[in-house]
């Protein structure tokens, strides 16, 4: 684990840190209460990405296009 808050990484961060500790926890190679305090941390990690991922997906605009290839405007892009 890295000593960095949770809060304060990026996407790209918080999901490399939950891909090692799912990757630790899958390998079995930590004594128990560490696992245990792995997975919760895991578990603050994937809340952190889900959050990171909600507000990008808020941020995505599809933009529309006239005949000519002119933008005429955003519309939000659902589902992503």
């Amino acid at each position: 684990m890295t000593d960095k808050k949770v809060t304060d990484m990026s996407f790209e961060e918080a999901m490399a840190a939950l891909e090692a500790a799912v990757g630790a926890l899958e390998r079995g190679d930590v004594p128990l209460e560490e696992s245990i305090n792995l997975s919760q941390h895991a578990a603050t990690l994937k809340k952190h990405c889900e959050a990171k991922l909600k507000d990008a997906e808020e941020k995505v605009a599809a933009i529309t296009m006239d005949g000519e290839g002119n933008p005429t405007g955003t519309t939000p892009v659902d589902g992503l």
